[in-house]
């Protein structure tokens, strides 16, 4: 099991718009106790909120998926989920009849719910979106790897996010072996790691470079087009990274002139090796900023549980106060403690609670969610990225 060391769910943020955060600030008489506010952004804590009713949907629907005949014994529910939990699945089954189907409960047959069959069509359609899915996954896992100190991972880690980075629940002994001119997994020290075979240099791109090449700011070697200063913090720069400052804050010229120069500043890709930095240097603190980023940037819904991210402090070197620096890039990053654990999300990645890019997985997830007739799932009226 993987420890939160620095972000608790156990100790969530007020349910007012901000929170005050404990800082410390040097001056004549030494280090003195300072707070500054930690805006929350609503939109952003709704997609936490959203997404309880449309996880409960899909992961029953993949329970009975993955019985034999498709149809799942209501007396077996409190197997697959438990006591408590189960409770939750039966309003579900109750609630969307367009979904789930019960059937049964005469003296011959026990109660069972299947899906039906508008359901059933649009849930094996599954299987052509993980097919799609599969070069989308090599890259970023090929990507993740190549972005840690020694290229590899242990494997337990690589399973703490597979939800997120959308691997199948058997990618171990299915997906892996597939694709072993890219991965091996090698026992280190009595622990089964996740190695890369080979590197590639030009998958050594990170998300931020290529959203810039897009829009023009870098030409195709890279170097830097034109830099335009605006007031909310962004710049068109080849260093730069998009700023989303919550409502309600405002910047002090001391503060955006700081941003700015934080900005322009050049740093070393996150693709090279951590070890060849000082954290104390500036540069490898912006760094850092930038393997966050590309880590978010690698999962499916651009977000990761702070406990996940806590976890890989050794293979990329995270600073061991992982919350201050989330907390001081506020208009990169966004904390939610809404939902059940707390949360990272990468705020560029969402229009309001909209999720903008969705991989063919997501795209198949809403178009089943969408028979329930609920449409504010966070990804909705995003773009495909197949």
């Amino acid at each position: 099991m993987f420890r939160r060391r620095y972000i608790s769910s156990s100790t969530p943020f007020p349910k007012s718009c901000s929170m005050w955060v404990p800082m410390k600030q040097k001056s004549t008489g030494g280090w003195r106790s300072k707070k500054k506010i930690y805006r929350r952004v609503h939109e952003l804590d709704r997609v936490m909120e959203l997404q309880k009713k449309p996880s409960l949907i899909l992961q029953l629907k993949s329970i009975i998926q993955s019985q034999k005949q498709k149809c799942l014994l209501l007396r077996d529910l409190e197997k697959q989920v438990g006591f408590v939990h189960k409770w939750n699945f039966m309003a579900v089954i109750e609630k969307y009849p367009s979904i789930f189907h019960v059937g049964g409960g005469s003296n011959r047959k026990p109660p069972f719910v299947t899906l039906t069959q508008k359901a059933e069509k649009i849930a094996d359609e599954e299987e052509v979106a993980r097919e799609l899915m599969e070069p989308i996954l090599v890259k970023n896992l090929r990507k993740l790897l190549m972005m840690s100190v020694d290229c590899r991972v242990p494997l337990e880690k690589i399973e703490f996010i597979e939800s997120e980075l959308g691997l199948p629940q058997d990618f171990k002994k299915a997906f892996l072996p597939k694709y072993d001119d890219f991965f091996t997994v090698k026992d280190t020290n009595g622990k089964p790691y996740l190695y890369l075979q080979n590197w590639d240099a030009s998958l050594a791109v990170t998300a931020r470079e290529e959203r810039l090449a897009r829009e023009g700011v870098l030409d195709s070697a890279g170097a830097q087009k034109r830099v335009r200063i605006t007031k909310d913090g962004n710049y068109s720069g080849p260093n730069a990274f998009k700023i989303c400052f919550p409502t309600g804050f405002r910047p002090n010229t001391s503060y955006l002139e700081q941003l700015e120069r934080w900005q322009r500043m050049e740093f070393p890709s996150p693709y090279l090796n951590a070890r060849r930095f000082e954290l104390a240097d500036p540069k490898a603190r912006k760094r850092v900023v930038a393997v966050l980023h590309e880590l978010l940037s690698l999962t499916m819904e651009k977000r990761m549980a702070s406990a996940q991210l806590d976890a890989f402090h050794s293979e990329y070197m995270l600073p061991h106060k992982l919350l201050l620096c989330l907390i001081k890039h506020h208009g990169i990053f966004y904390i939610t403690n809404k939902g059940a654990r707390s949360t990272v999300l990468l705020k560029e990645a969402y229009d309001g609670s909209n999720l903008i890019d969705k991989c063919p997985l997501l795209l198949c997830n809403d178009k089943f969610v969408a028979l329930s007739g609920r449409r504010e799932i966070n990804s909705c009226n995003g773009k495909s990225l197949s």
